[in-house]
């Protein structure tokens, strides 16, 4: 009924000038639709918490959680092969407000960090480096996150050839969509042991069905797309509306404007 609605306004002569879509990514909205009204979202609503669970996931595996928790006295004390963040490498799939979120943290853990953008940039803020090539991203990556929308360009950008030329034993990260990632090749790379660890928050087709083998892989970390909650989430996702609202009454530049072309 919604979709059959909205056709129905944005097709008629309804004097629709602006549409506004309450979270970050479009890919589900039927933008072929906006003809004439501006299409704005709620861009960075939910960027911080997507960042921490970010990091959470990267600090996790470093520091093997819960792994090295202990409910018996363990075989020895003082002892255990664990990593830093501290002087690795991460590689960002996307420059946003999500991945600049990631990229503050990261470097506060004193990472190197760099990104994978669409357009060339001048500017490196913050000692971030660009990127134009996400096979060289994943060789020279301890870690990459994906934080990329959802577009014909980034569908299974991290597919067989990527996955190969990725840095033996590579943590990747998935808080953007799952079609992002080709997941029959993903479990090859894992299995072979190419990449260390997968933690997905999104997969391609969700919910996922009981019996996928991404529950009970050993190098997968696997979450119910949850990475955008927290207490304040939809309060900010209704402010960025109000903030726009406002905006538009003053005859003033929206901000979260989606390029529909771009399809972000």
């Amino acid at each position: 009924a919604a979709p059959a609605l909205l056709r129905g306004l944005l097709d008629g002569d309804h004097g629709i000038r602006w549409v506004h879509v309450m979270g970050t990514g479009i890919d589900q909205f039927p933008v072929h639709l906006v003809k004439r009204a501006q299409l704005s979202c709620s861009r960075g609503a939910t960027a911080i918490p997507i960042a921490e669970w970010a990091m959470a996931m990267l600090l996790a595996r470093a520091k093997q959680l819960p792994d090295s928790w202990v409910e018996q006295p363990p075989a020895e004390w003082f002892m255990a092969p664990l990593s830093m963040l501290a002087g690795k490498t991460l590689g960002l799939v996307g420059y946003g407000t999500i991945g600049q979120a990631i990229a503050t943290r990261a470097r506060a853990f004193d990472m190197d960090v760099q990104a994978l953008v669409r357009r060339p940039r001048q500017v490196e803020p913050g000692g971030v480096r660009f990127v134009d090539d996400i096979a060289a991203l994943m060789a020279s990556s301890d870690c990459v996150v994906l934080a990329a929308p959802a577009t014909a360009a980034t569908h299974h950008l991290i597919n067989a050839e990527s996955l190969a030329a990725a840095r033996p034993g590579m943590h990747l990260v998935n808080v953007a969509r799952g079609s992002l990632v080709e997941e029959a090749a993903l479990r090859v790379a894992l299995d072979e042991e190419r990449i260390g660890m997968g933690s997905l928050d999104v997969v391609e087709d969700e919910p996922l069905a009981a019996n996928h083998w991404m529950y009970s892989h050993p190098r997968v970390q696997l979450s119910a797309r949850v990475s955008w909650n927290s207490p304040t989430a939809f309060s900010n996702m209704i402010l960025y509306f109000v903030r726009n609202l406002r905006h538009f009454s003053n005859g003033e530049p929206l901000d979260g404007l989606v390029d529909i072309n771009a399809g972000y």
